[in-house]
């Protein structure tokens, strides 16, 4: 049984990455060196019903250092921290800060709001061990891209509910914040022939939500919530012909009117840049310069 679910995941995420294939392909080549960072480490740790794995990275310089909880992208069927390792190591130096890559369970074994539940455990415990990593735990960010800031949105809103931890900035690329319908501009212009289809989304979404009743939760669907006060200032970032690229305007411009520092930067010319972005390709270094900036502004604070 193991194995034929393994298999029929491999399955879906062939599927699912047939029109981003080349795109990846691309940004690896284009990638170029890894860089080195002073200390990578491991560590298990608790959530809901079982462990998760997240991997620290730690910048050379003395400390404490800010905390980025990073949550990666693969549209909740696929990716991990390893596949990220590129785009951490770039933060951890350029920021600089101490990133928290997090390895959360992925679906269709684990649907949601697990991964939701882990990704907010994961931010919980940089918080409460910030020390431990040599962290700053009065300087806590969390981003993502693609269904990673799908969740980091979610776990800022459970952030809010719960009352900690305190998270002063969220950086979400590519997010799809609406899982309750794929009917905005951009699904409809773009629906096909730029990295991520609509199709690719709807596979992804059937796989990791339980039912039809879960795309309305708003920890799935962050735009759906009804109150968005007292959410940490934002920086969306979206493709010009992403598919998802009106989600993540309309959770920003959701988020200024209700009160948040928030602001997107729509980059031009690119679909779902989740392929580019992983590897901190050349071809999204304007939109890594202004990640970077936005995280120092707000750790500067």
């Amino acid at each position: 049984m193991k194995y034929r679910l393994h298999y029929f995941c491999c399955i879906v995420f062939l599927i699912f990455s047939l029109s981003s294939g080349c795109t990846l392909v691309k940004a690896s080549l284009r990638q170029g060196p890894t860089e080195p960072v002073a200390k990578i480490e491991n560590i298990s740790i608790p959530s809901i019903n079982g462990k998760i794995t997240v991997r620290v990275y730690t910048p050379e310089g003395t400390g404490p250092f800010p905390i980025l909880v990073y949550n990666h992208g693969g549209g909740w069927i696929a990716g991990s921290a390893r596949k990220y390792d590129k785009l951490c190591r770039y933060f951890a130096n350029k920021v600089p800060c101490a990133v928290v890559s997090v390895n959360y369970r992925l679906a269709p074994k684990h649907k949601f709001p697990i991964p939701v539940e882990d990704c907010y455990a994961a931010t919980m415990w940089a918080f409460n061990n910030a020390r431990s990593i040599n962290g700053d735990p009065a300087r806590l960010a969390v981003g993502g891209d693609s269904a990673g800031g799908n969740l980091s949105a979610a776990v800022c809103l459970m952030a809010k509910d719960h009352g900690r931890p305190p998270i002063i900035f969220q950086l979400l690329v590519i997010p799809s914040t609406n899982l309750s319908s794929l009917d905005t501009e951009s699904y409809r212009m773009y629906a096909t022939g730029h990295e991520l289809t609509r199709r690719d989304v709807e596979i992804a979404r059937a796989l990791y939500l339980r039912n039809d009743a879960d795309r309305f939760n708003f920890y799935a669907s962050p735009l759906l919530a009804k109150n968005l006060r007292n959410l940490p200032p934002t920086l969306v970032i979206t493709g010009e012909y992403d598919v998802a690229r009106d989600d993540g305007e309309m959770y920003a411009e959701r988020l200024k009117q209700a009160g948040v520092a928030a602001r997107f930067y729509r980059f031009k010319g690119m679909g779902h840049i989740g392929a580019y972005w992983s590897v901190a390709s050349e071809a999204v270094q304007s939109a890594l310069d202004g990640a970077v900036s936005a995280l120092r502004e707000a750790f500067s604070k």
